[in-house]
């Protein structure tokens, strides 16, 4: 399996988290250990979304990829 493809089924995972408080994350691309999403519903405007973005995503998914090193919101 594609690390783009693992990548996705990942971001499957944590979408209900966000779903929750009405957020939700969609995958753009990932390039060079950079993985560039799309935040959208409540989470889009959220003066909080760099903080879902690094300490939500981005440390759940260097978990399982190591060489992730940054998550962009797009």
């Amino acid at each position: 399996m594609a690390i783009k493809e693992e990548i996705v089924n990942s971001l499957e995972e944590i979408r209900p988290f966000l779903q929750k408080d009405g957020g939700d994350v969609e995958f753009v691309d990932y390039e060079d250990g950079v993985l560039k999403v799309r935040l959208m519903g409540a989470c889009r405007g959220c003066p909080y979304s760099q903080m879902t973005l690094a300490n939500g995503i981005k440390r759940t998914l260097q978990q399982k990829f190591p060489q992730l090193k940054e998550v962009e919101g797009v």
